[in-house]
This record gives C-alpha cells, sequence and structure tokens, in this order.
C-alpha cells in the first residue's frame, strides 16, 4: 500500500466483479461495490470523519468517480446497520441519482429517511429482516442477523452464478446482548456447508486478542457512576447508540435521576428508535432540555454527543464554556464510547479542558463504561472455522487490522493466495471458486466542506494547513509598465508570523533590487515578476525567521 493504479480488464460473463470504494485502510467511508452481469449492487455507503490534518472539512465521502457514469445500472443500495460510517454518504449518492433503491432493517432505513429528509429527498426503500431473501436483478440476497452495537445490524449472503459472497457488515458474538438478538452462527454454518467464495469481514478489532465483551457489563458500572456523582451527570456516547442509551436510562431511573436529551442527532434518533419499539423508555424519565435545568443538580442526567471530540458537538462546546451547561466541581462526565483512531488527540483535550473546570471524568481507560461494537480475534477465527471460505478479503479497518485479520485467516487454514489484503479501489474477480486481484482504481478522497462537496482539494487543506501553522505573509509592489521601474512599495503586510511588520523593512532592498534585475533583463510579465518577489522573501524568511508562510505577491502595473 499504496498501489499503482492499473485498468482490469473488461468484465468476462460469469465473472462477479468486487471494487471497495471506502474501508480498507480506514475506519469509515464504507462503501462496497459489486459487479455482474452489466448490473451493480452498492453495499453500504458511509462517511469518514476528518482528522486534525484535514482542517475546515465536514464529512469525506467515497470517490462515487468510478460508478458515476453507471448509475442507471445500479439495481440497489444495501445497508448493513444505521451508523454513520455506513450509511453517512448516501444522501450525496442519492444526490446524483434519486431513484437509486435503499434495501436494509428497519431501524437502519428509519434513520436514513430521516437523514435524507433533511437534504430533501424522498427515496425507494425496501424493508428487509434476518432470514428474508430477496432478488434483485442478477444478486439473490440473503440477510442475516448480526450483533453489533446498534440495533438490527444485519450481514448479507450475496449469489451469482459466480459463487456466494457473505459480506458481515460490523459485528461481534456477544452471547448476552441486551436485545436478545445474537449474531446467527448457525446461518454462517449453513453458508459454510454450501461453500462461501469469497468472505468481506469485518477488521477493526482482527489486533485485538480474545472476545470484546458483553454490554450487559456496562450498566451495572454506569449505575454505579450515576449513584455516587453528587451533582450533574453529562454521558456522551455515539447518537445512534441505542443500547448505550437505554442503559443511561435505566441507571437513571433506578437512581431517581431524569435524562434530557443534548444534541439535535441524539433527539432525532433516540425518538426513532423509542417509536419502533427498539428503545423502550420508564415513564417519566425523560425531560425537556429547557426544563432539565430547572432541576436540581442531583436529579439530572444529560445523554449528549460529541464523545470523540467533534468541535461542534455539545460536549467540546461544554468544555469551551460555549454551552448553556457549564460543567464545574461535582459533576460528573462519562465518556462511553470508544476512541476513533484519528481522534485521540481531540478526545484528550476536551477531557482535559473537562478536568480542568473540575469535572470528574469516566473513560473507557479508567472505568468499564463502553464495550466495542467489532469483534475480536477469537470471535474471528470461529468464523473462519464455521464458514471454512475459499477467499477472504479482509474490509473495514487501518492496514493494520487487515492484515492481522489476514494472519488469523492463514492460521485457520486458508492459503496466502486466498487472502486478498487489498485498499480503496482494489478489484476483484471471483469465478469458479477463484479470487484474485485484476486491477486497481485510483481513488481520491472527496471533501464536504459546508456547502461544498469535492470542490476542496488536498492542495487547498495544504495551504489551510500552512495557514494555521506558519503564518501569511502578503507582498504588494507597483511597477510603472513600460520600465518595470518600482512606483510604490513593497508594502508588506502578515499574519500569524509573531513578528512586527517592521521586522520586514531589512528585506524590501532585497525585493526592489531583485525587481529592477529582472527588468533590466527584460521581464514585464506580472506573474514572473511576482515569482521573484516570492522566491527572494521567501528564502529571507526562511533564513531569517526559520518559518515558511504562505507568501502572497502582487505586483501592480501603474
Amino acid at each position: 500500500m499504496p498501489t499503482t493504479p492499473f485498468d482490469p480488464p473488461a468484465l468476462a460473463a460469469g465473472t462477479l466483479r468486487v471494487i471497495p470504494l471506502g474501508g480498507l485502510g480506514e475506519v469509515g467511508r464504507n462503501m462496497t461495490v459489486f459487479e455482474y452481469d452489466g448490473k451493480l449492487l452498492v453495499v453500504d455507503c458511509g462517511v469518514l470523519f476528518p482528522e486534525e490534518h484535514q482542517p475546515g472539512v465536514d464529512l469525506i465521502l467515497p470517490d462515487f468517480e468510478p460508478i458515476k457514469h453507471r448509475l442507471d445500472d445500479i439495481v440497489g443500495v444495501v445497508l448493513t446497520h444505521g451508523h454513520e460510517d455506513h450509511i453517512g454518504a448516501v444522501p450525496y449518492l442519492l444526490k446524483l441519482q434519486s431513484d437509486i433503491p435503499l434495501i436494509g432493517s428497519g431501524l437502519t432505513l428509519a434513520l436514513i429517511e430521516a437523514k435524507l429528509k433533511e437534504h430533501r429527498i424522498r427515496p425507494y426503500t425496501l424493508t428487509v429482516k434476518e432470514g428474508q431473501h430477496e432478488k434483485v436483478g442478477p444478486f439473490d440476497l440473503e440477510f442475516i442477523a448480526v450483533n453489533h452495537s446498534i440495533p438490527d445490524a444485519l450481514a448479507v449472503a450475496i449469489r451469482t452464478p459466480a459463487g456466494l459472497v457473505l459480506a458481515t457488515g460490523d459485528f461481534k458474538m456477544d452471547q448476552l446482548p441486551l436485545d436478545g438478538r445474537i449474531t446467527d452462527l448457525r446461518s454462517f454454518a449453513r453458508l459454510g456447508e454450501e461453500g462461501v467464495d469469497l468472505f468481506l469481514v469485518d477488521s477493526t478489532n482482527a489486533d485485538v486478542p480474545g472476545f470484546t465483551p458483553t454490554e450487559r457489563g456496562i450498566g451495572p458500572v454506569l449505575d454505579q457512576v450515576i449513584a455516587k456523582a453528587p451533582r450533574r451527570v453529562v454521558v456522551a456516547s455515539f447518537s445512534s447508540h441505542v443500547h448505550r442509551v437505554q442503559q443511561v436510562l435505566d441507571a437513571a431511573h433506578a437512581n431517581g435521576r431524569r435524562v434530557a436529551l443534548l444534541g439535535r442527532s441524539m433527539v432525532r434518533n433516540m425518538g426513532i428508535a423509542a417509536d419502533l419499539g427498539y428503545l423502550n423508555v420508564p415513564d417519566g424519565v425523560l425531560i425537556d432540555y429547557k426544563k432539565a435545568r430547572d432541576l436540581p443538580d442531583d436529579q439530572i442526567v444529560y445523554m449528549s454527543t460529541g464523545s470523540q471530540g467533534e468541535p461542534m458537538a455539545v460536549l467540546s462546546r461544554m468544555a469551551n464554556l460555549d454551552h448553556a451547561i457549564e460543567p464545574g466541581e461535582g459533576d460528573t462526565i462519562i465518556l462511553a464510547s470508544s476512541q476513533i483512531p484519528g481522534n485521540e488527540n481531540a478526545i484528550y483535550r476536551v477531557i482535559d479542558g473537562l478536568t480542568k473546570l473540575g469535572a470528574t471524568v469516566v473513560h473507557k481507560g479508567n472505568a468499564k463504561v463502553h464495550v466495542s461494537g467489532h469483534a475480536a480475534a477469537g470471535e474471528l477465527l470461529y468464523c473462519y472455522n464455521i464458514l471454512k471460505p475459499k477467499n477472504v478479503l479482509p474490509v473495514h479497518g487501518e492496514y493494520r487490522h487487515l492484515m492481522a485479520n489476514a494472519k488469523l485467516a492463514r492460521e485457520t487454514g486458508i492459503a496466502e493466495e486466498n487472502t486478498i489484503l487489498g485498499e480503496n479501489g482494489t478489484v476483484v474477480d471471483l469465478r469458479d471458486g477463484v479470487a484474485k486481484v485484476v486491477g486497481q482504481v485510483d481513488i481520491g478522497f472527496v471533501y464536504v466542506d459546508g456547502s461544498s462537496v469535492g470542490e476542496i482539494t488536498d492542495a487547498d487543506l495544504k495551504d489551510r494547513r500552512i495557514l494555521g501553522e506558519e503564518g501569511f505573509i502578503s507582498v504588494i509592489v507597483v511597477v510603472d509598465s513600460a520600465t518595470g521601474r518600482i512606483v510604490s512599495g513593497p508594502d508588506i503586510h502578515a499574519r500569524g508570523v509573531a513578528e512586527d511588520d517592521k521586522v520586514f523593512d531589512s528585506v524590501k532592498p532585497k525585493i526592489a533590487a531583485a525587481l529592477t534585475e529582472a527588468a533590466k533583463s527584460g521581464v514585464r510579465d506580472n506573474h514572473a515578476l511576482s515569482q521573484v518577489v516570492r522566491r527572494t522573501i521567501g528564502r529571507w524568511v526562511n533564513q531569517s525567521l526559520r518559518r515558511r508562510p504562505m507568501i502572497v505577491p502582487m505586483v501592480i502595473e501603474a
């Protein structure tokens, strides 16, 4: 990784083509395209959240470019579950073509329909449940219950004449789930007997030994922490983590507290979950946020978003004293989520900010207030031994996770040549039980920045990083258009360079001399003269101030 792009051959008859457009080498923007007999099936369409080196970016989408010219060929988008990294990019795909059918469980479709409503898109949907079979174009789909950190998650078995593919989506094997809905290993075993030709399997916890702890172990800990809290309690979690919200509601109810939901997505998602029966709300526990502020501090629990340190989320705003609820001495903050890779610094900044305000911060590092939603190595080994797949393509994870998953597959007897370590854009063809890499599509990052989608480039982000880290210098010079002689300037202004503008007095003669020399050589082009200014002040700033700021020269003809 990364692999040099090379074009795949034309798809041969009777062959299934698989192209991950996101989710490999990263935890997010999961999306895989399957092609058979001229038709496309998409599994998941999620977003990736930006890291610190991507300033100003709101979301990162899968790169739709390889399928943009074939939207009419898409027979459906299967959504395995309702997390943002699997459904968040659906509105952007449907903005390209709104009549693409969405296929998923009841809760998953309810969550995406609420999101699409904000984008003023009314989708075509097909609600499915575990055990159901659907024929979609040339693809015969079977849906299988899997356990995850959100209800109603599904794996999907995809049958074509080229072979049987099983895509797990995100899953784990919690044997005591809160909703009693376990991963259906009997169906896995049945598929194993039939013969799984290609296994696309969640890799997120492949490097974690043993088994993911059960969700039931979290409830008593939350109950204990809330019982001991002297004042207000704030619990931060993902806005779609129905099981965790259920546990908070139960713990609050047991301790005579009421719960107020904070954050638009939290209120929306939990309303949907409650309406559909996935969230059991004890009578009288929920209270409107505005009314909650009138309750005594020891009678309220706030359930908020912001567990990943997102700058605009509720918890970060609390830490920055930019929210109506200002944490203080005696308040208890519970971060009931894992750290998504890349978010560690942002999360610890929020923890430090809350601690500095006097709050007690409880998180996964010092209490058992969260368990992962992904299968650890022991669970994955069970899957490999039950399924005995002919070929494996680890998905959903950074490269170390994919490698760890591939190693587990090999340890159970799957040949190394049948274990494909791919990346976004890797083209895999399956036929007669044989899967092989036949191409590599060039996949990029598609940035959402406000209302702009795909307009921001890596070069723009580099400029933003330079502005943020090194500052900005503008140089304005007016020259005679006929002679090239300097009429006015150079005027130099700096921002973020931590120096008074007077420091640039010594470089002004150098700029003037360089422009005069260029004029003597017959240079009159404004762009060329601007480059002379840029090089001259750039060398001086680098040598004198040890900085590499953004330099914007302006040479004006008079």
